[in-house]
């Protein structure tokens, strides 16, 4: 395991017993069923382990065990202080509609030849993501307008008052803030909009709303402009932006989503009919009856998973639920799915279990984008079912509902006697994301569809 993750695994050790020593210590729950709140200060949380380290979670996922036992959340309401309560922090990110064609638009932009030092094809922070979707003109583009990149880091958030709501309950609660810090990952103006983005460079379901609200309130006094609140994922080279509102400036949980849009840089050189022609040629394997189906939607989170364990050498599941912020159990199903493909095994070393890239793991990763992802359409399409189902989609003009891959499972030789209907559902959504993603890819040329 790199020392990396082994630093992020063990941070997360240290933040769960340091948080069940102060709640045993101050009595933290017990004020909280009789009161609703328990504020700490900062110097408080620091006799047990830096508040810094104890304080950040950008995802629901990454909460101390005993905030996720008690339903409860951690908001900062000055620099040195911080509320504890049952608040419903939290915005789900809507699930992609993997299964429309629809889903597929994604618009592509190129980008200037004439800029060196930073490069779209290798980004691996949320600032190199952000500086090459304004560089490239999508950020204008979103915004339907101009825009200039004008604002980033942190900042004092002045004074306001808000209500959040309970995650329990039907009531809320209100926190007043004193100069709290809040950061901004991009802010861009124009005529007469001024956007503030808080980007992720990873694919994650929910996001911490405070880091779009914070800012919000600071800068619809500081500016006469409107103030957009956006989050951006950018995962799998595709930035996804969601656009929101605030319907109410006093409730923090008043956010709105208002529109999505998806961009990808450079182009797409993969046809259509490269895709057919594979379809209609490759071999079909026999199903490996020792792996089971996959159950993982996002396609893009196993290329990504395999670049990870490349650069980490081992990843166990607990390493994938810990990057993508994710149940453990889905750690184990996106791993599952990558030793399914060949991609990836199990090794044991140094008395530790996890997986390595097997041969052709190591050759897929080499590969320049367009080679790698004609790779993964040939492993996928080797499979019965999912090339039943690419051939299913072309024959009903871009129709593959649930129903119809149920049925191709169902008349292949899958291990399907202990599943549930549900699991089978589900197993059968994953043969449609993954039937999205290789059309996809081939985006650009979506004119050339034979119908």
């Amino acid at each position: 395991m790199s020392n990396k993750l082994e630093k992020l695994e063990l941070e997360n050790r240290k933040n769960d017993i340091a948080w069940e020593s102060l709640f045993e210590t101050h009595h933290i729950l017990d004020e909280i069923n009789d009161e609703g709140v328990y504020k700490i200060s900062a110097k408080a949380i620091n006799e047990k382990r830096e508040a810094r380290l104890m304080t950040k979670f950008d995802h629901s996922a990454q909460l101390p065990k005993i905030f996720k036992q008690n339903g409860l959340s951690i908001q900062p309401d000055s620099r040195g202080t911080y509320v504890i309560g049952r608040f419903d922090s939290y915005e789900k990110l809507p699930k992609e509609d993997n299964y429309k064609k629809a889903s597929l638009d994604i618009q592509a932009f190129p980008f200037p030849e004439n800029i060196q030092t930073i490069n779209p094809k290798n980004i691996r922070s949320e600032a190199t993501a952000l500086l090459c979707a304004y560089n490239a003109g999508i950020i204008s583009d979103l915004l339907e307008q101009e825009v200039r990149f004008t604002v980033a880091g942190r900042m004092s958030t002045g004074k306001f008052s808000y209500s959040i709501n309970s995650s329990k309950q039907k009531n809320s609660c209100q926190i007043n803030v004193d100069n709290s810090q809040c950061e901004i990952d991009g802010g861009f103006e124009g005529d007469d909009i001024f956007a503030i983005v808080e980007a992720k460079n990873s694919s994650v379901d929910n996001f911490l709303i405070r880091q779009l609200f914070y800012p919000y309130k600071l800068w619809i006094n500081k500016t006469s402009k409107k103030v957009i609140p956006i989050f951006l994922s950018y995962f799998d080279n595709i930035f996804s932006f969601y656009i929101y509102e605030f319907e109410n400036d006093e409730n923090y949980n008043s956010i709105k989503l208002v529109r999505q849009k998806r961009y990808y840089i450079g182009s797409n050189d993969i046809e259509l009919q490269e895709v057919i022609d594979i379809c209609e040629t490759i071999k079909i394997k026999l199903e490996n009856q020792e792996i089971q189906f996959p159950q993982a939607d996002i396609f893009g989170r196993i290329v990504d998973i395999l670049f990870q364990i490349h650069s980490n050498n081992i990843f166990s599941s607990k390493d994938i639920a810990i990057t993508y912020g994710f149940h453990p159990r889905q750690g184990q199903y996106y791993s599952s799915a990558a030793m399914y493909l060949g991609l990836i095994e199990r090794v044991h070393i140094n008395k530790k279990w996890g997986y390595s890239l097997t041969k052709l793991g190591a050759k897929v990763v080499r590969q320049n984008n367009r080679e790698r992802n004609l790779i993964f359409v040939q492993l996928i399409l080797e499979n019965k079912v999912f090339n039943k189902a690419l051939d299913v989609y072309m024959q009903q003009k871009g129709k593959l509902d649930r129903a119809d891959v149920i049925d191709i499972m169902k008349s292949s030789d899958i291990k399907l006697i202990k599943d549930s209907e549900e699991t089978v559902s589900r197993r059968a959504n994953t043969v449609r994301g993954w039937i999205n993603w290789i059309l996809r890819l081939t985006q650009p040329s979506q004119e050339e569809l034979p119908w």
